[in-house]
């Protein structure tokens, strides 16, 4: 009988299981880079993209060995993106998954370090996986698309220039969060689309992009609601330092009717996608009711 809980498990120790792998052959001098690099990577965390592109392969009938270098990938894509933003020069952040951030463990400058050697990782990963045959290497350039310039790296830099320049536009924030968010997730919901062939891929990027918009929200609303017991975050910065989010746009209550409408879009996508969903469905509501 289906269990959500069992079936993300399942999905995560596929996840963990490359991990470890990788670790193993993770052999970096000096030591410093070696521990910078493994510190964010082994934080933990829920591994959303790498579990919804799982999910989606089978759903699609994709072999996970088929996709498992893409998920971990994205995996080395998220976890340099934290380490990143979470610099005094981006978002300032001094807890991350309710340890220290990594330049508070390690200094700004092995931090800038660990993120780009994560990045430049998984662009080998995704260049070694182009060898597979032309579906592989286009699935590989969709996502290195999604984390650059023209998605996750677009967004942060809006982000960065609103808060500067005290920008409060709907039209900035769409932007910021379409990019900085919704992209990566919409290519762990593509990637095994693209592999199938092109099946449902409009229907799955948009899916993944409007679950990166609803992950975003209810963020947000942790932000401003949640803890850092809770979260593992600090509470409350993006206010105190003039971020636009959709909590100080729209503000609390407009946010969650929000979050309501855009859990109907998903699932709305979804109903028009032959195989079971069953999986995806659940996922979209636990992203609305997350509480950290």
């Amino acid at each position: 009988m289906y269990s959500f809980k069992e079936k993300y498990g399942e999905y995560l120790s596929l996840s963990e299981k490359r991990l470890e792998g990788f670790f193993t052959r993770l052999q970096c001098k000096p030591q410093v880079l070696d521990d910078s690099l493994k510190y964010t990577l082994k934080s933990g965390g829920k591994r959303v993209r790498a579990v919804l592109m799982y999910a989606v392969a089978e759903m699609l009938g994709v072999a996970s060995e088929d996709v498992s270098d893409f998920a971990l990938a994205i995996e080395l894509i998220h976890a340099y993106s934290l380490i990143h933003d979470d610099l005094p020069e981006m978002d300032n952040d001094d807890f991350r998954r309710g340890r220290p951030s990594n330049h508070k463990v390690f200094g700004a400058g092995n931090a800038v370090l660990a993120g780009d050697g994560l990045l430049n990782t998984a662009y080998y990963l995704l260049i070694e996986k182009c060898k597979a045959g032309n579906r592989y290497a286009d699935a590989a350039a969709f996502m290195c698309s999604c984390a650059g310039v023209h998605g996750m790296i677009a967004g942060q830099s809006a982000d960065l220039l609103c808060a500067e320049k005290g920008i409060k536009t709907e039209e900035m924030l769409d932007f910021i969060v379409t990019n900085k968010t919704g992209k990566l997730i919409s290519a762990a919901a593509a990637v095994p689309a693209i592999i199938a062939g092109g099946r449902y891929f409009l229907e799955l990027s948009r899916f993944g992009e409007e679950l990166g918009r609803l992950f975003q929200l209810t963020d947000d609303v942790l932000d401003e609601e949640g803890s850092l017991a809770a979260t593992g975050k600090s509470s409350g910065k993006d206010r105190a330092e003039n971020k636009l989010t959709y909590v100080t746009y729209y503000g609390l209550d407009q946010c969650k009717l929000y979050a309501d409408l855009i859990c109907t879009k998903c699932l709305g996508i979804l109903e028009g996608i032959e195989g079971d969903a069953s999986f995806l469905r659940d996922l979209v509501d636990r992203v609305r009711y997350r509480e950290a």
